[in-house]
């Protein structure tokens, strides 16, 4: 393992948590569901991937690598499916997005 891809991977992890910890600030900022799952959508996808992305390269080139890939490929895939099935479900059942001018509604949360 050369040193080099030590510290690529290393910047690489240290996105992904970098966009985790923005996601989690996200939820607990924003003022209602959507634009919550919005900052969890966005910003969990490009972390899981930054940090898998990180992994593979610290494991070099092997079949373990590669595994991870294409765990990061599905997640790539799945997140954001996910995302726009849980905010197309929620319109259904009647969850009413936040306006600007409204007033914030804590007894929603």
């Amino acid at each position: 393992m050369t040193s080099a891809a030590v510290i690529l991977s290393t910047i690489f992890i240290l996105g992904g948590i970098f966009f985790f910890t923005t996601a989690t600030i996200g939820i607990l900022r924003f003022p209602d569901f959507f634009t919550r799952l919005h900052a969890t959508g966005k910003g969990d996808t490009l972390a899981v991937l930054l940090c898998l992305i990180g992994l593979a390269i610290y494991e070099g080139f092997s079949l373990t690598a590669l595994k991870i890939v294409f765990i990061a490929v599905f997640m790539a895939l799945a997140q954001p499916t996910a995302t726009h099935a849980i905010s197309k479900a929620a319109l259904r059942v009647g969850v009413q997005p936040w306006m600007k001018g409204e007033k914030e509604n804590d007894s929603s949360i």
